[in-house]
């Protein structure tokens, strides 16, 4: 009687992780970008001004004609007196964990942020995943930062 075909490909496969022929050793995880984008962009915030969060109050769509790359990353502004202020200090304006979810980034992971669940604290912008992950964060916003802080930019990995 012959053996079934999954007995030989068990064998085949045994042989070959035998003689080396096939890596048993995973393939090594792809480290996530320093900074979140979308899918299929290299604009950051999803084309939202940074600069806007601080100056007027809370997030406004950029404009390509007033934009600047910074580390391979592109940031859109609503006018030219913000493109002009982030250039002078963009460290000022760039949001916290490279744009990731703060609340993603405490917990010890990534997850993409949301430029509409935004909050600024200590002068500083932190996105969270949407308004509900943003809620359980704000109940502990302190301590969220100081875990996302000792986990930044370790998560990347």
């Amino acid at each position: 009687m012959p053996r079934p075909r999954r007995n030989l490909s068990a064998l085949a496969v045994a042989t070959l992780l035998a003689i080396g022929g096939v890596s048993a050793t995973p393939a090594l995880a792809v480290a996530a970008p320093e900074v979140y984008l979308p899918p299929f962009t290299k604009v950051a915030l999803s084309g939202y001004d940074p600069v806007s969060y601080f100056a007027a109050g809370g997030p406004t769509k950029g404009d390509a004609r007033y934009a600047t790359t910074l580390k391979g990353v592109e940031y859109r502004f609503a006018s030219a007196e913000n493109l002009a202020r982030f250039r002078a200090n963009p460290n000022a304006y760039l949001p916290q964990y490279g744009g990731y979810c703060a609340w993603a980034v405490a917990g010890g992971y990534t997850a993409k942020g949301d430029p509409l669940a935004w909050k600024i604290v200590g002068g500083k912008l932190y996105l969270n995943y949407d308004q509900n992950v943003q809620k359980r964060w704000a109940k502990d916003i302190p301590g969220n930062i100081a875990k996302g802080d000792r986990n930044w930019p370790q998560v990347l990995k």
